[in-house]
């Protein structure tokens, strides 16, 4: 599989990870949209948020953003997940963006 997520999660790709454990891996984004724009990722590859097969995958996801926005002490934070090309996702490995560090607008564009 030529996925650049799944290279960074199976560390074929050298990156700076900010977290990591058995099920998770996140770094920062390399096209930063707020001040703090980092990226969570499931280990296994899953293309979209409509293949996730399972509970526990989401939930491992999820469950990984308030441990690492309390390690960077964020207290305030939006997470994003786009699902498809018009949605703007453009890595086919699902992704959940989490952004800090300024005020945002709603809607979101």
């Amino acid at each position: 599989m030529d996925c650049i997520f799944c290279k960074i999660a199976n560390k074929e790709i050298p990156t700076n990870l900010i977290y990591e454990d058995e099920n998770v891996a996140a770094f920062n984004d390399l096209n930063p949209q707020a001040p703090v724009h980092f990226l969570v990722i499931p280990k296994k590859h899953y293309a979209s948020l409509s293949e996730i097969d399972s509970k526990e995958a989401f939930g491992n996801i999820f469950s990984a953003i308030p441990k690492i926005t309390a390690k960077l002490g964020i207290k305030e934070y939006r997470t994003v997940v786009n699902t498809g090309a018009d949605a703007g996702q453009t890595v086919f490995h699902i992704h959940v963006h989490v952004m800090a560090g300024r005020k945002f607008n709603w809607p979101a564009g």
